[in-house]
């Protein structure tokens, strides 16, 4: 099959979020309800996390204000799992039907295909609340908004971004393999809630496990220590990127693996 190009899988993308998001907004009813559904479950995050930190001036030397950070620079960061790879949680349905089937026989590419069906629109309402919320901590920190700083701030939420895709990309593929996949994919999500606090008040046992074996501190630690703390940046933060790409293109990889062996047969 001749490979397509970027600009090609661009413009059928385009195409595909028009059409999804005119079927969206046919039930605007449900769509108005679960956006604000998903604005009230932000505002309820934020006042268990400002309830839990006002009591502390700091916590192992992070200000409330450095979580506060923490906590929006998570929320923006996870927001491309949710609006553009919402739909690894109908694949384990579509493989136990073989309904999945129906995926393999277009000349494009499967991962592609099957992730641009759905976009979930009500995670722009989380994007908006996390922007709003690295804004205000930036000003009571006292961050300088330069050039550079802009740049290193949309540079290292991307690759952060792609940390938590390629955990649910990998989780949500092991359906392929495992009948109560769904069990292992709630598990990966659920870790998340960890991301928004920094991984040094965690014991070192955690920190390890969290660092090394499941990297949600790669999610906003890390990454944002480039922002928050320039002068004492460890190592781990610069490589953050390149573990972020690696991370998604393995993710990639056992994904297609699975949807290599699929046959169609259900379960």
């Amino acid at each position: 099959m001749q490979r397509k190009s970027l600009r090609f899988y661009l413009r059928i993308y385009r195409k595909i979020l028009v059409q999804d998001l005119k079927s969206k907004m046919s039930y605007r009813a449900d769509f108005i309800i679960s956006t604000i559904g998903m604005i009230f479950t932000n505002i309820a995050g934020f006042v268990s996390f400002w309830i839990l930190f006002r009591s502390f001036p700091s916590i192992n030397g992070w200000t409330y204000h450095e979580i506060l950070f923490l906590y929006g620079f998570s929320l923006v960061s996870l927001t491309p799992v949710q609006c553009l790879f919402d739909n690894n949680w109908s694949l384990r349905m579509y493989v136990y039907s073989g309904d999945f089937i129906k995926y393999c026989f277009r000349p494009i590419n499967l991962f592609f295909y099957y992730q641009s069906e759905v976009f979930d629109i009500k995670g722009l309402g989380q994007l908006a609340f996390g922007l709003g919320t690295i804004a205000y901590s930036w000003g009571k920190i006292g961050l300088d908004l330069t050039p550079l700083m802009i740049l290193k701030m949309i540079v290292f939420l991307i690759t952060a971004s792609l940390v938590m895709i390629a955990l649910q990309n990998a989780a949500a593929a092991s359906c392929f393999w495992i009948q109560n996949s769904f069990y292992l994919l709630d598990l990966v999500v659920r870790f998340k809630d960890y991301a928004k606090y920094p991984v040094t008040i965690f014991s070192p046992v955690f920190k390890f496990i969290f660092t090394f074996i499941m990297p949600i501190a790669f999610i906003a630690y890390y990454p944002s220590l480039v922002i928050l703390r320039p002068d004492e940046v460890p190592l781990l933060s610069w490589l953050s990127p390149l573990i972020g790409c690696l991370f998604f293109i393995l993710s990639y990889k056992i994904w297609m693996l699975g949807a290599s062996k699929y046959d169609g047969t259900g379960s």
